[in-house]
């Protein structure tokens, strides 16, 4: 009996580690704010990720974003041009230049304002869930709001 409780009881070298509600970091990374405190910019630029927060130190630099963020931006788009584009054209057959014109500057227009935001909203999910490195320590105070 004194076996089991032994094996489940944390020994006290292991770090505990305070929760990462994922909501409140998916809103702040969507808000293109550092995940951890939520004051701090996460972006330098346009998509440049900053290496750490200016307000908390949170380190960001851990972030493997790569092919998710344009991937979203696709997917999203394309869900609402598409249905768009099919009652617009059903209900005013417009000719095929105007057709083009319209749809090709909202698509655009959509995928740049749509991208930094899922940008920051998948860099907040791996810092949330702990991934690539997120949950060493590596900040000098997890705030966890």
């Amino acid at each position: 009996m004194t076996d089991a409780l032994a094996e489940t009881a944390p020994t006290p070298t292991e770090e505990v580690q305070a929760e990462r509600p994922i909501w409140p970091a998916m809103v702040r990374g969507w808000r293109r704010r550092c995940p951890n405190c939520g004051t701090g910019p996460m972006l330098k630029g346009y998509l440049k990720v900053r290496d750490s927060c200016p307000v908390c130190e949170q380190a960001l630099h851990h972030h493997r974003a790569d092919d998710g963020p344009p991937y979203l931006t696709l997917l999203v788009v394309g869900h609402i041009i598409g249905p768009a584009m099919l009652w617009f054209f059903v209900a005013y057959e417009p000719d095929p230049y105007t057709f083009m014109a319209i749809f090709m500057v909202a698509a655009t227009a959509m995928s740049l304002w749509f991208l930094p935001r899922l940008k920051g909203m998948l860099v907040a999910i791996q810092w949330a869930t702990r991934m690539g490195g997120f949950g060493q320590g590596d900040a000098p105070s997890d705030v966890s709001r």
